[in-house]
């Protein structure tokens, strides 16, 4: 198993976002880290600058991350999983929603994570002082029109991290949330409303909104403090949004 000396971190939604920027820190910082995402391609580029080992899978694929455990296992074991793949689709109201995004973003938010998670509790509970970390967002929090499905998933997803953290604890477990609010990455809005022009309009007057990079400083030093430091939960926003109805767009 890995040492507290060396750390080691399995890294979802690797291939963009915080999901990159987080493998980039842990990698910068000495960490082993396995790049997990479905590109294979920026994967390979993310691995060949970083030193992370890239994982083309898709989280809810049982197989696949049997494989994964498969490999890490050989490789050495992690003491660290961070679960940052998921996203949201569509503004639909609930009068219209689409069942397959529903779908998706259930899939890609609670599904995977725990299919991640349980696949890999035998290891981190073996290790002695492992780590989860869960990725959700201020959208867990407070609901707002067009959000249902994406508020449903995040809620459902923060449910089990609060759950998973007092099932674990006797295992000596810890279980970090970060819920992150206004970030502006590369593809979250756009692939949310499907156009460029509205994504930017999300971020429209805000000087400074958060970054992926931002997000990865705070779940590295989440996941690099003394393990019986537990920060249970982190919610992280730009300060120009004091709220989730408050918030400060300059002309």
């Amino acid at each position: 198993m890995t040492s507290r000396q060396h750390r080691a971190a399995v890294v979802t939604g690797a291939s963009s976002g915080i999901g990159e920027a987080t493998a980039r820190r842990l990698a910068a910082d000495g960490w082993r880290v396995w790049a997990v995402a479905r590109r294979e391609d920026r994967l390979a580029a993310l691995g060949e600058e970083t030193g992370a080992v890239p994982v083309a899978l898709d989280i809810t694929d049982d197989d696949g991350v049997a494989r994964l455990v498969r490999d890490v296992t050989e490789a050495g074991g992690i003491d660290t999983l961070i679960n940052i793949a998921g996203g949201a689709r569509g503004t639909d109201w609930v009068a219209d929603a689409r069942t397959e995004d529903w779908e998706w973003m259930y899939g890609a938010n609670v599904i995977g994570s725990m299919l991640l998670i349980r696949a890999f509790l035998p290891m981190l509970r073996a290790h002695g002082e492992g780590t989860v970390v869960n990725l959700t967002s201020t959208a867990a929090l407070v609901a707002y029109e067009g959000g249902a499905g994406y508020n449903a998933a995040k809620a459902a997803q923060r449910a089990m991290t609060r759950a998973l953290r007092l099932e674990e604890v006797e295992h000596n477990v810890r279980v970090v949330e970060v819920l992150p609010g206004m970030v502006q990455t590369e593809e979250f809005s756009l692939n949310r409303l499907g156009n460029e022009e509205a994504a930017e309009r999300v971020y429209a007057g805000i000087e400074k909104p958060l970054t992926a990079a931002d997000v990865a400083d705070v779940v590295s030093y989440a996941v690099s403090v003394p393990h019986h430091v537990n920060l249970d939960e982190i919610v992280v926003r730009p300060l120009a949004q004091a709220a989730a109805h408050k918030v400060i767009r300059r002309s």
